[in-house]
Parts: structure tokens; sequence; C-alpha cells
């Protein structure tokens, strides 16, 4: 493009940019002198400057692929998207709201810090990419742990881990792995979350059972067992299943009995459990942080009354 045919034709910057997310050093390249694209980002004019040296070429806000879009520009070639955007690429949906951020991995030797929303960390453990929908990103691992490292709430860090290792594929060896690789700080909280992700748990739910556990001074059930008939029929997946005195012990909260066929299918469960002679314990999930106390209480009072049974059966 020639100086000057930009103003001619402006709809053609468009095909230069990333979803209309340009440096200026290319706008300058093609024919926009750089006092002429810092003059059209004031107030009132028809462009917007997003970071350093990047531009929108419209007025308006930024959508979020166009902010990903510009802080991969202002970083430079090499750069990864980690945390948060990562993740929601991903598929993960426990991903907290907030302010918007872009968190970038770049190779240590890369002179350029955080500017605006985009957090840029400098690092000599670059990992290998993988493209969704156009964005390099770190893989689910790496991506996830650097998201919990900034994050101060054990129950978003514990909801986070827990998806990925459920929904995302991750293991638990690998997610200890690369938290053993990095850097220390930031890692006592998914650290603590790793291990009752590691022991079983699927959801913040049962990692919060396992500490309710710990309380009641019994010994540790089997977390999400699959039990089955001797002839192989299911039965259930309880939370935790206390195996020498047959108690199933599972966590049901209102929001998944909210419909007719949830409930039927708990009713049929329970039945299931009854029919096979096993005792079950339903608590609701919010009882595990409202009363962890008493849900001890009544954890260890139904084991003494299975035990009970137990005994007279045999």
């Amino acid at each position: 493009m020639k100086i000057g045919d930009w103003a001619d034709d402006p709809e053609r910057l468009h095909q230069h940019s990333s979803g209309g997310v340009i440096t200026v050093a290319r706008l300058v390249e093609l024919g926009v002198p750089a006092r002429t694209c810092y003059r059209r980002c004031l107030p009132g004019r028809p462009w917007r400057r997003l970071l350093p040296g990047v531009v929108l070429l419209t007025a308006g806000e930024p959508s979020y692929r166009q902010s990903v879009d510009a802080a991969l520009l202002y970083a430079g070639p090499g750069a990864v998207v980690t945390g948060a955007a990562a993740c929601r690429r991903q598929g993960l949906r426990a991903v907290p709201a907030g302010p918007l951020e872009v968190h970038l991995l770049v190779p240590h030797e890369h002179k350029i810090g955080s500017s605006g929303f985009v957090v840029v960390e400098r690092t000599t453990r670059m990992p290998t990419a993988v493209f969704e929908d156009g964005v390099p990103v770190a893989p689910l691992v790496r991506a996830v742990l650097d998201l919990c490292r900034r994050l101060k709430s054990p129950t978003v860090v514990s909801a986070l881990l827990a998806e990925a290792v459920q929904s995302g594929g991750a293991k638990p060896a690998t997610l200890l792995e690369e938290l053993e690789g990095g850097s220390n700080r930031g890692t006592a909280i998914p650290r603590a979350a790793l291990r009752h992700v590691a022991a079983g748990a699927r959801s913040v739910a049962e990692i919060d059972a396992m500490k309710v556990w710990r309380l009641s001074g019994l010994p540790e059930p089997s977390w999400n067992r699959q039990l089955r008939t001797e002839n192989g029929e299911y039965i259930g997946t309880p939370d935790g299943y206390f195996g020498k005195v047959r108690l199933a012990w599972e966590i049901d909260s209102y929001d998944f009995h909210f419909g007719k066929q949830q409930y039927a299918a708990t009713l049929a469960r329970n039945g299931r459990y009854t029919a096979a002679g096993i005792a079950v314990l339903q608590t609701l999930p919010n009882r595990l942080r409202t009363e962890p106390k008493q849900v001890a209480v009544e954890l260890a009072a139904a084991y003494r009354a299975a035990e009970a049974r137990a005994r007279r059966a045999a």
C-alpha cells in the first residue's frame, strides 16, 4: 500500500490487521504516519489505543478476542497466552470472573513488561503452545497452575483443579510435577488442593467432604468407588464408601434434585443401596462448610449404626 492510499481506502487496513487490531509499526509500513495513528486515537476520533503501539481500528470497546490479539501483538513473536484466558479457551468453566486480564508467557530474554490489562511473565520454562482458534495458548496443566498461583481463594483453586482433572483430562501427578518444576511463589494453596484431588475428589464439595471426614476420626473411606452387585449390576458411585460397615456417603445438592428426573434418579439410587444392604447418609454440600463439626458427628453416628447392623448380621 502506497503512502496516502490508506486514506482513500481505509478498509484495506483491516485486511492487514488481526480482527481490527494492528500495531502502529505495521500501520507505518502501510503508509500511515505514526502521529496520524495516535491522533486518530484521541477522544472522539475513529480509532482506539489499546496498548502501547497497538490500536483498534474502531472507537468502540474491544471484544475479548480483540483484547487477546492486542496482547499478543504487544508482546511480540513467541508470546503464549496462559492463565484465565487460556483456561477459558480450553473449556474450563470454573474460571472466576473479574477485570479483564490477559496473562502472557514470553521467553526470558524478551525485554518487555506488563502494561494495562496485560500481565507479562518472562520465563525460562516456555511451554510448547497449542493453538485454539488461532490463539497460541499454554497447555491446560501449565495454564491452570499459572492461574491458581495468582488466586487467593482455596475454594476457587480447588474447583479449577478438580475440573481440570475431571473434565479436562489432566492427571494429578502431572499437575504436581508441573507445580514442582516452576517457581515456589503462590504454590501453597494449589499444593493443598492437589492433595485432595489426587485422593479422588472430583469437586469442591468432595474436597470439603474429605476435610469433614478428618474431623470424624473414622477410617478413610474409598472415594468415588463404583459399587456393583455380585452379578456385576451397577449400584452406585458414592462420594465416600466405608466398605467395612457398608455405609455410602452421598453429597447431594438442592440444585441436583430440583427436577423430577433428578429426584427420581436419587430415589432409584437409594433403592439400589437398600436392596444391596448398604446404608446411605446424605449430606447437603453447604453444610460441609457451615456445620463441619456437626456433619462429622452425624457421619460418625451413621458409621456406628452401620457397624452395629453389620455385627448383628454376622
